[in-house]
């Protein structure tokens, strides 16, 4: 199976604008800003290197004498990825380093996740890697907030989507307020690990209708026959930070840690 006896590195987007919480990167989180402690997070996972991806040159200040690298990117990027793909051209990543994306907004994301990722793809030849964990609410099944995936018996994605998956025929045509036992439901976890060579080729491919239909990035990869592994999350991984109220639990989450 592919190794990688080189380590792994951490990229964290981190775009200042956001249409709910301005210049959430910088928000403070016990008293520090929230892209500091992602990077920490990064950091525990045992990346050799975690690089910040930025547009904003405020970001790159707060994180000076922090040990992470900053680099500057563009600021017309449309997505994440787009703006790591920048940033392993500009480091000339070799094809197979294998490059974690680890959201600026995940200041509680655990690090045995951030290396599960990484791990996933030196074990396995795909191109690209990501997390699940087991879906355990009928309620989440049905919210299309919540993206549910499928996978072959070799852990590779089937699909993902943000309907029902899978659809247990019989079991629902008599109720839907419980997840039927012995059906394989997953949530998706937003963590990806690409190889920098497919990083900066992904970006490259066409949108894909699926992916436009969903609104869902990862599509695009299954729609041009590109495989992604999929493990198992080791412990949950807590929600991000998209809202107020997200902003409000991540603090007191801090908190209680400092107790």
């Amino acid at each position: 199976m592919p190794r990688t006896d080189s380590g792994f590195i951490v990229a964290i987007p981190a775009r200042y604008a956001s249409t709910r919480l301005p210049g959430k990167p910088l928000l403070p989180i016990a008293g520090e800003p929230m892209v500091l402690h992602v990077a920490r997070r990064a950091l525990a996972a045992g990346a050799r290197e975690v690089v910040v991806a930025t547009d904003d040159a405020r970001i790159e200040a707060a994180l000076a004498g922090s040990g992470v690298r900053v680099v500057m990117t563009r600021s017309d990027h449309a997505s994440g990825s787009d703006r790591l793909a920048e940033v392993a051209q500009q480091l000339a990543w070799s094809d197979d380093a294998i490059v974690v994306n680890l959201q600026g907004d995940e200041p509680l994301a655990p690090a045995s996740g951030i290396a599960a990722v990484a791990q996933a793809l030196a074990e396995d030849d795909a191109p690209m890697a990501t997390l699940a964990t087991p879906l355990m609410a009928v309620e989440e099944l049905f919210d299309p907030n919540v993206v549910k995936l499928v996978r072959r018996e070799d852990g590779r994605a089937l699909y993902f989507s943000r309907a029902p998956l899978p659809w247990p025929r019989d079991a629902f045509a008599h109720a839907r307020d419980a997840l039927p036992a012995a059906v394989p439901f997953l949530r998706h976890i937003g963590i990806y690990g690409y190889r920098a060579g497919f990083l900066r080729a992904f970006t490259q491919l066409a949108p894909t209708p699926l992916e436009r239909a969903e609104s869902l990035e990862q599509l695009r990869a299954l729609e041009h026959g590109h495989a992604i592994a999929v493990r198992i999350a080791p412990e949950p991984f807590p929600a991000g930070v998209d809202t107020a109220a997200d902003l409000a639990r991540v603090e007191r989450a801090f908190a209680g840690r400092a107790r």
